[in-house]
């Protein structure tokens, strides 16, 4: 595998990256795992216009034949898993668990998801409605119908966390509803995401220009897709900074944008809280992809009257977490992406010390583990809102607690006091006091008493978080536009 060059699809034809290639690194050790195109701009231009020219015919296609190609697509995903599994492990430094349970399986469910959804009839039938004569037309009862049409060519802009899973959660939508797209992965661990492209491009047998993928470790391949007239849409994951720069630059051509951005994810614990429960959800932060994860628990705000309490379970869950080797059984936290994260993951701990926050577990690098990019499980107590790691995503092993000792409505207003609205949770043993507080928290989503998902549920943010949604049939909308059709009867 380190010695695997892989190549950009543009128009069908794999090719190599015009600027050269860049090295892909093994977040556990530090080895190479193989070297990922450069691309150039003229290549992002490329794969746009290849998209574009492509759209014309794939957005006529039936919905039978996009459900059929994107059922081959599920079957031939499951059938390279064993493969595919351990590229992404190796390329994002996730645990064997995550990978065997999350990072494949998860993209055959989405793919077999929008096979169905390719089928779903998304039309808007209208009562008719009887006009009198105008200056503009004749009178007449009017009938009209509101459709919803591809958008068009359609760039996906992918993170490194869950690389596999974000792009089938694009691809899927996208091409069910008859759009185009140019991918570009991460520029950390595109590998396995360039694999499924070869996948879907040369088994399945996607007609060529449909699906493009470009990558590259600097931003301006990237920001060329965002800027060319040939993409209609920007679909991205990743953090808020790059997300505000493609609203920027996409807004100059007006396109259609699904921004899902980072997130501070608020646990607000009641005094009536079950703290096993609240625990155990807080606590994949750490054990969920070293936290890496945008809708992560990673700012508790909880009640003095629980305070201790939690504070301590989470002291304990923390001792019980194998920090290690993602291939090693009984691994629960793997390293981080990069060296570069690391550090900066650090300097956010540095400075909720510095700001009086105390390091009631964790803090540091754990020892034996002098290759890869490792860090202990942190819990940070005794915060305040102002604090730097309360504010801002920190996207590593790191859970803040911020108290409080007033009523339901403070510890809301703590909350909400965030510049990101993407997932919040609540914890109360009154499911009704629960849910009136969740209805108060400015989050696109949030979570009573669980940190588990609903697949079919409306998924993104509110404020810096991000616009759109997405998830179940709400993906199918995201990548469509309403076209209202009226005739006279």
């Amino acid at each position: 595998m380190s010695d695997a060059t892989y190549k950009n699809l543009i128009g069908g034809q794999w090719v190599d990256g015009a600027d050269g290639a860049y090295e892909i690194l093994n977040p556990a050790n530090g080895s190479l795992v193989g070297h990922a195109p450069e691309a150039s701009v003229q290549q992002s231009h490329d794969a746009a216009a290849a998209a574009k020219q492509a759209f014309a015919s794939w957005s006529r296609t039936k919905p039978e034949y996009r459900a059929e190609l994107l059922s081959k697509a599920a079957d031939a995903i499951r059938a390279h898993a064993s493969d595919l599994i351990p590229l992404v492990i190796s390329e994002t430094g996730c645990t064997a668990t995550v990978g065997n349970s999350m990072q494949v399986p998860q993209v055959v469910a989405r793919f077999d998801r929008y096979a169905k959804g390719a089928m779903e009839d998304l039309d808007i039938p209208l009562s008719p409605m009887e006009m009198p004569a105008t200056a503009l037309a004749p009178g007449g009862i009017m009938g009209a119908v509101v459709r919803r049409i591809p958008v068009g060519p359609t760039a996906c802009i992918s993170p490194y966390n869950f690389p596999l899973v974000n792009i089938a959660g694009k691809l899927g939508p996208a091409l069910a509803t008859g759009n185009t797209v140019v991918v570009r992965p991460a520029s950390q661990d595109p590998l396995a995401v360039i694999e499924l492209c070869r996948i879907l491009n040369d088994e399945v047998g996607f007609p060529q220009g449909v699906i493009n993928c470009i990558t590259g470790s600097t931003p301006p391949s990237g920001e060329a897709l965002v800027e060319t007239r040939d993409i209609d849409m920007i679909s991205f994951t990743g953090s808020t900074g790059v997300g505000l720069r493609i609203a920027e630059v996409g807004g100059r051509t007006m396109k259609r944008l699904l921004l899902e951005l980072g997130g501070k994810g608020a646990a607000l614990v009641l005094e009536d809280a079950d703290i096993k429960t609240a625990v155990g959800a807080i606590m994949s932060v750490w054990a969920f992809h070293s936290g890496q994860i945008c809708t992560a628990p990673t700012r508790v705000v909880v009640h003095r009257a629980k305070y201790e309490e939690l504070c301590a379970g989470l002291v304990q869950a923390a001792g019980y977490l194998k920090v290690g080797d993602p291939l090693d059984k009984g691994t629960v936290v793997g390293p981080l992406i990069t060296e570069a994260h690391r550090a900066r993951v650090e300097s956010y701990i540095a400075s909720a010390v510095s700001e009086g926050g105390h390091i009631a577990v964790g803090g540091g690098r754990p020892e034996g583990l002098d290759q890869g990019w490792y860090l202990e499980p942190t819990l940070i107590t005794e915060c305040t809102q102002t604090m730097k790691a309360v504010r801002e995503e920190i996207f590593g092993p790191v859970v803040v607690v911020v108290p409080f000792d007033g009523d339901d409505e403070e510890g809301i207003s703590i909350a909400n006091n965030s510049d990101f609205g993407l997932y919040d949770y609540v914890f109360s043993g009154d499911s009704g006091r629960a849910l009136r507080a969740g209805q108060a928290l400015r989050a696109g989503n949030v979570g009573i008493n669980t940190v588990q998902r609903h697949h079919e549920s409306c998924f993104g943010g509110t404020k810096y978080s991000g616009v759109g949604r997405d998830g179940g049939s709400f993906g199918l909308h995201a990548y469509t536009e309403l076209q209202s059709m009226v005739w006279s009867r």
